[in-house]
């Protein structure tokens, strides 16, 4: 599994932009490493065990030091299906106060969907590990010689978005907040989003990696695309709910200048608009 050194002791694999497969073994989403010189913290580790371990192998010869953190940023399998190739004494597992209620509520559907998407070889080993250290405002993390500040947000993406910024090297590692290329996926709030990109917009950091798009992105207009598309978003399903329109007219009518700006559009871009006229519709 490829590894690219974005900033000093950062490393960053770039996942896919494809759907779950047997052949990409849910590898495709960025998993991130950073490396001090007492401890290395793993941020989000692919969607299979399969995946994950490929990753440990490649950090294994970046560095000796001990891997000591394993940070989610939020709950989706593509980035925590991974997590028990980390299994080891000593690794502490991390992650906003939210994601063990999430995990716990989706573990079967996504441990169905994983082993039915993957196949049974790419899926073997795969389980779902809960973070036993929550952060429910910020917490810092000292890796030796660098600290990482991890910050639980209000539901933007999800309802347990964390973000981690090192201060070593100023980059700021958004998991799912930023999207670039891949279209945004909505399983939060779209309000919330919004509101949030606001608050990161005035969180001054040297670059950005973002949950899917490549390795490191400058700050803060890799945020803009997104902030455009829900915004379009948000602005067509208000239309569309003020017109007495329903949420199969959303669907096939909202965001359509948007279509052919992101990968994956066809796929996910219907549930972002059932996902917003759900919301919506109760403003």
């Amino acid at each position: 599994m490829g590894v690219a050194e974005i900033a000093p002791g950062i490393f960053v694999h770039t996942g896919r932009f494809e759907l779950v497969t047997s052949g990409n073994r849910g590898d495709i989403s960025n998993a991130i490493c950073v490396v001090g010189t007492s401890a290395v913290a793993v941020i989000d580790t692919s969607g299979s065990f399969a995946a994950g371990n490929e990753f440990r192998e490649a950090i294994q010869e970046i560095t000796h030091t001990p891997i000591r953190y394993v940070i989610n940023t939020h709950m989706h399998p593509d980035h925590v299906m991974g997590n028990a190739a980390f299994k080891a004494q000593g690794v502490e597992f991390v992650g906003h106060h939210k994601l063990p209620a999430a995990l716990n509520a989706r573990k079967e559907s996504y441990l169905n969907n994983a082993r039915e998407r993957l196949g049974e070889t790419a899926f073997a080993g795969t389980e779902i590990i809960a973070p036993s250290l929550l952060v429910k405002d910020t917490l810092d993390l000292d890796l030796g010689g660098r600290t990482l500040t991890l910050k639980a947000r209000p539901t933007a993406h999800t309802d347990n978005d964390l973000t981690v910024f090192d201060s070593a090297t100023g980059t700021s590692i958004l998991g799912d907040l930023l999207f670039s290329g891949h279209i945004p996926t909505l399983d939060g709030s779209l309000v919330g989003w919004l509101n949030l990109i606001e608050v990161l917009r005035g969180e001054n950091a040297a670059r950005a990696v973002p949950g899917h798009g490549p390795n490191a992105m400058s700050w803060p207009d890799a945020i803009t695309p997104v902030e455009r598309y829900l915004s379009v978003l948000a602005r067509d399903v208000r239309k569309i709910i003020k017109d007495g329109g329903t949420i199969e007219e959303a669907v096939a009518t909202a965001g359509p200048s948007e279509k052919g700006k992101w990968a994956l559009f066809d796929e996910h871009h219907p549930r972002n608009v059932t996902a917003a006229f759900t919301e919506l519709e109760w403003e």
